[in-house]
């Protein structure tokens, strides 16, 4: 089989590897199981749909991380990770969906082989694809095995983006730019949100010849609620139209090789009420107080207080965070998991993290967004893409 097609160097992956073992080592694990597809592909690069059923990353006291998952998945590992093949395990058909059998039976069987059965080993014990059964097999067919709960720790080597990666970031800042671009040609009064959608995937998928690239799916579809459904971050769409008098926001992501920019923008159709104009006069006043305060050395809820702060000011009360860390990500969701802009998060800002700074407010039958992706920098954040900041009226 030809050379796999790698996202990254093989330098950047060892000092992946090197970062995560320092964690590991810190938090006196000697074998460390991975089922985070986004964690996944970060150790090794391995890409591809098949997180539907059991598969993960081993990283051993030594050498190169493990692939584990089913045997015909096994050529995606090949063309996408960095390891040679003596390193990929694939499991039989007859492990997949059974009720006599799990693919951890087999990974305990070759954990054995390796003579890592004895050691302390780390789980991600509150991760979505992690489960319970996993964790039964495990222990059952691993008694002399102490497990761990390692969750998050892979996610926290994350924080700091390479520079390629920000690379890429900076590529689906593009995308989601034209996506925003194309959402305003295509919306208007009667337009059914089912066709939008579609114009929206168009968007964030073509092949674009002035760019250079086309993008990847995202982990999020595209949640654009109207009116008091709208009051509710995570509605999607259906075929309904797009009515005059309402507003609607959109929350939406560009993606370049499993690189999230999340940005949203809220648009009314018609002559804003009030309550829409004086929501973006909190928000935008919110997001310059907040972003006066993302820079390195500062904390997650000085950002968070600096943005409340403004809102209560205007007599609002937004009882959720107000962003979270970003990057790879696979679904169901395109935050990391780690940090919080939330008061009491007292992590420390540091170069070159990136967040979502998710200034949404959903109130009783009214919601509105105007968000930014950023990066953390010294004298101030970066802001990925270029869509301006404001409440979009057509119609």
């Amino acid at each position: 089989m030809t050379a796999p097609q790698l996202a990254f160097s093989r330098s950047e992956f060892a000092e992946r590897i090197s970062k995560t073992r320092k964690a590991m080592e810190d938090r006196e694990v000697e074998v460390l199981i991975v089922s985070d597809p986004s964690n996944m592909a970060w150790l090794t690069g391995y890409d591809g749909w098949s997180f539907y059923v059991h598969q993960c990353v081993i990283v051993g006291p030594e050498g190169d991380p493990v692939w584990f998952g089913r045997d015909q998945d096994r050529n995606g590992a090949k063309r996408t990770c960095f390891m040679p093949e003596d390193d990929m395990i694939g499991y039989p058909d007859h492990y997949v969906q059974s009720d006599v059998r799990h693919p951890m039976d087999f990974l305990a069987a070759r954990l054995k082989e390796r003579g890592w059965d004895r050691k302390r080993i780390g789980v991600e014990m509150d991760n979505y694809w992690y489960t319970a059964q996993a964790h039964a097999s495990l222990q059952q067919h691993l008694p002399n095995a102490a497990f761990v709960n390692a969750n998050s720790l892979v996610n926290w080597q994350r924080a700091v983006k390479s520079d390629q990666e920000l690379l890429y970031m900076q590529r689906a800042a593009r995308i989601v730019e034209r996506m925003h671009q194309r959402i305003f040609e295509k919306v208007e009064p009667g337009i059914r949100k089912c066709d939008l959608v579609a114009d929206i995937y168009d968007a964030s998928l073509r092949f674009d010849d002035d760019l250079g690239f086309g993008g990847d799916y995202p982990a999020i579809v595209p949640l654009l609620p109207s009116g008091i459904d709208a009051s509710a971050p995570h509605l999607t769409w259906s075929d309904e139209p797009l009515r005059l008098g309402e507003g609607t926001f959109f929350e939406i992501a560009g993606v370049y090789r499993r690189y999230h920019c999340p940005l949203s923008r809220t648009v009314f159709l018609g002559k804003p009420t009030e309550t829409f104009l004086n929501a973006e006069k909190a928000v935008l006043e919110g997001m310059e107080a907040g972003l006066e305060m993302a820079r390195a050395g500062n904390l997650c809820e000085d950002v968070a207080n600096a943005f409340f702060g403004v809102l209560k000011k205007y007599g609002i009360t937004k009882d959720n965070r107000t962003g979270y860390p970003i990057g790879l990500s696979y679904p169901p969701d395109w935050g990391e998991r780690t940090m919080s802009l939330r008061p009491g998060d007292k992590s420390v800002l540091q170069e070159n993290m990136t967040f979502h700074f998710m200034t949404g407010l959903w109130m009783e039958d009214w919601g509105f967004e105007i968000t930014e992706s950023i990066v953390i920098k010294d004298g101030g954040p970066e802001c990925l893409a270029n869509v301006p900041r404001k409440l979009f009226v057509k119609g």
